[in-house]
């Protein structure tokens, strides 16, 4: 199923990334584009992160505390180097 349709990004390309050693939210939207233009696809795809076994405390998803983010949240910035197409 596609869950980014702006980037046009299945289920099924996201957890291959994150079979191959993707297990951030922030490193999947830098490497497949996904919640980078209209952003309505951003909870499906913490979903399937949720679904695929992604550590809660990486992905920012908790099954007690589902899309749940505080005000006073701390901001953590990594770069990430983009794979060779």
């Amino acid at each position: 199923m596609i869950v980014c349709v702006c980037k046009s990004v299945s289920d099924r390309t996201i957890r291959s990334s994150i079979a191959d050693g993707i297990d951030s939210f922030d490193e999947l939207q830098f490497e497949l584009g996904v919640a980078s233009c209209c952003g309505k696809c951003e909870e499906s795809v913490r979903d399937v992160m949720l679904q695929s076994g992604v550590c809660a405390s990486r992905c920012g998803v908790g099954i007690e505390h589902q899309h749940v983010q505080t005000v006073a949240q701390v901001v953590q910035v990594t770069f990430y180097e983009r794979k060779a197409a």
